[in-house]
């Protein structure tokens, strides 16, 4: 529960206080709009840039992706960086997002840290597989470029939700429409095969090497299977030293590495499995094959970002899931009703736990008078608009929250970490992070935990995970202060109150893991 400090004031009768008192009262009362106005507020600006990465094994200089009709470099890696706009930031804290998530979903976090921490900016990495998504519809959606029109082909009037959600999903079963979305077909990406842990480190490099540039500290986060990479590159061996012989701290949001790394018989097994030519490049997150989750994510969320009160679009969707449309049936709710109901603790499917909130009570039972049920956000941690704005990507073109084809092979790759020890699944997978004794011991550690732990998490969670890598390396594990070096940990337990989208997602006022962060960000810089 969160713990509030106020204070009481208890004021003296105004006939006690002397003439002067009360002149010097009035004056002050009157410079204070004066005062406020001179307080320097710390605005954030967000900009987008791609940079160069190394070659990945099998993959093209060029490839066409359906849709776009123009050949797109898929040897790259995006940044979205949230810095201040008028004050120099030398410090930047990079964040690696999670399974099916993308860069924008860290936005919201981030802007409030700039705002909060003076010296730093925020930087969410964007791999190279969001550079497959067509995102044009989206991209004139969310920034209002499209107006009400008449379908050539039924000639109906539709709204502009109705032609973003049917370009990407309400032409399946729905009315038929002169343009739609294409997916990318798997057996023209096969190279996407070897989109593994090297690939992730590698690129993850390129933005750490960006980072270091501005001349400050640079920390690096990561967020659910983004905390594994962190564990990858923080122990991988860059030529005989550790990557995290170049930063200052590591952050991981309920995500790290587990010391139980599979086996070689199994990363053997899984490894050709996944070479079988029929055999997809992409997970199935939550049972839900790509990009069918990320279109599920982007459209709902944009629907709720655009028109949260409009009736929800998903919920007639005749392929959506029945578990995810809310109740009742025979009486529509509005979009923001409905993607919440999907996404919320409680009324969402344990199998997608990975993507909850604590969004609030739930749908209205009582109707507003266009006989809609809206959502009741009482007691949200997260929400809900703000979770629509974080996996939309509200106002960035070309970027969204939700990553619509995510690499099997980092999944694969993920178990053989070892939390940076090496070990015989390694050898077979080629993987380099072996460093997990080598660690600077000079390194700040910062972790959150979730309800996923006490779902999935068994004896090993992320703080258990945090405090023994930090052990390896002879890290101190004293709780980080204010001047304690050299280095710290930090452990935030929330397994029985937060989702697990929440520590990124929860209003700054009542959250934990930003609570943390601001002091941990400002001790490092």
């Amino acid at each position: 529960m969160l713990k509030e400090r106020y204070t009481h004031v208890t004021d003296g009768r105004l006939g006690r206080l002397s003439l002067v008192a009360i002149a010097l009262l009035l004056a002050a009362v009157a410079m204070a709009p004066a005062a406020s106005a001179m307080v320097k507020v710390r605005e954030p600006k967000v900009t987008r840039t791609v940079e160069p990465a190394p070659a990945a094994p099998g993959t093209p200089a060029t490839f066409t992706v359906p849709g776009i009709n123009k050949a797109v470099d898929l040897n790259t890696v995006g940044i979205i960086k949230v810095a201040p706009k008028h004050e120099a930031a030398p410090n930047v804290l990079v964040l690696e997002p999670g399974t099916s998530a993308a860069a924008a979903y860290f936005v919201p976090f981030a802007k409030s840290l700039i705002e909060a921490v003076p010296g730093w900016q925020v930087w969410a990495v964007e791999r190279r597989e969001n550079f497959l998504e067509n995102q044009k519809m989206l991209n004139k959606y969310k920034l209002g470029k499209l107006v009400e029109k008449e379908n050539p082909l039924t000639g109906k009037m539709e709204t502009p939700s109705e032609q973003f959600f049917n370009f990407y999903l309400g032409h399946l079963g729905g009315p038929p429409q002169k343009k739609i979305y294409e997916s990318v077909e798997n057996s023209s990406v096969e190279f996407a095969k070897n989109w593994g842990m090297n690939v992730a480190v590698e690129d993850l490099h390129v933005v750490i090497e960006e980072a270091k540039k501005l001349g400050g500290k640079v920390v690096l986060g990561g967020h659910s299977l983004g905390g594994s990479v962190v564990t990858a590159y923080a122990t991988w061996d860059f030529g005989g030293e550790p990557g995290a012989q170049e930063l200052a701290g590591l952050v991981f949001d309920d995500g790290g590495s587990s010391p139980l790394a599979v086996s070689k018989e199994e990363a053997e097994a899984e490894l050709t499995k996944l070479d079988e030519p029929k055999e997809t490049p992409w997970l199935a997150f939550g049972g839900i094959s790509a990009p069918d989750l990320g279109l599920f994510s982007a459209t709902g969320s944009a629907l709720t970002l655009v028109d949260p009160k409009g009736p929800s679009l998903l919920e007639h969707f005749k392929f959506l899931p029945p578990e995810l449309k809310a109740p009742p049936q025979d009486s529509p709710a509005t979009n923001e009703a409905g993607f919440g109901y999907s996404i919320n603790v409680g009324t969402s499917p344990e199998s997608l736990a990975a993507a909850q909130i604590h969004g609030g009570a739930g749908i209205e039972e009582t109707p507003e008078v266009d006989g809609l049920h809206g959502w009741n956000g009482t007691g949200a941690l997260t929400p809900v608009p703000r979770y629509a704005e974080m996996l939309a990507g509200a106002g960035l073109p070309n970027a969204s929250g939700s990553e619509w084809y995510f690499p099997a092979r980092l999944t694969l790759d993920t178990g053989a970490v070892g939390n940076g020890l090496a070990n015989p699944a390694q050898e077979v997978l080629d993987l380099h992070s072996t460093m997990g004794e080598d660690l600077p011991k000079s390194l700040h550690i910062l972790a959150i935990d979730s309800e996923l732990d006490k779902l999935f998490g068994g004896e090993q969670t992320t703080l258990t995970e945090a405090k023994l890598l930090a052990e390896q390396s002879g890290i101190s594990t004293e709780e980080c202060g204010v001047q304690v070096t050299p280095g710290c940990l930090t452990l935030i337990e929330e397994k029985n109150s937060y989702a697990h989208n929440d520590p990124a997602g929860a209003t700054p006022e009542i959250n934990e893991f930003f609570k943390h962060m601001v002091p941990f960000l400002k001790e490092l810089g």
